[in-house]
């Protein structure tokens, strides 16, 4: 059991990697007035990627205070999957970064939390 977690942990961690690198990217390529109808839907895939990967990386341990982090982070994924979706709705406007700043910082916040409070267990 602890052998199927930790690859479904590995997974994941490859899956938000995979995602949010592709998003940075179709993300700085409309700031450089290099914008292709493909970038927004290979944005879309980077965004539902990353939801993916949250989801599949839930926590399953028994720390109530990480479980919500990582609720935290499955919000990320959802406003992500917001910002993409106004990449098709308001075209040629830049609301869709609202929503990934929005999701960017509750990324960094969660993220930064979950280290410091598994330091705080392994203690």
């Amino acid at each position: 059991m602890a052998t199927q977690d930790n690859n479904r942990s590995n997974l994941s961690n490859i899956l938000v990697l995979i995602g949010l690198l592709i998003m940075a990217v179709m993300a700085l390529l409309p700031l450089l007035n290099i914008n292709h109808e493909w970038m927004r839907w290979a944005f879309a895939v980077g965004a539902v990627l990353v939801l993916v990967a949250r989801i599949l990386g839930i926590y399953r341990g028994p720390s109530l205070r990480v479980k919500r982090l990582h609720r935290i982070l499955i919000s990320s994924g959802i406003l992500y999957c917001a910002s993409a979706l106004m990449m098709f709705i308001s075209s040629g406007t830049n609301d869709w970064i609202a929503f990934l700043l929005a999701g960017l910082v509750m990324q960094i916040y969660a993220s930064w939390m979950i280290d410091r409070e598994t330091e705080k267990t392994d203690k």
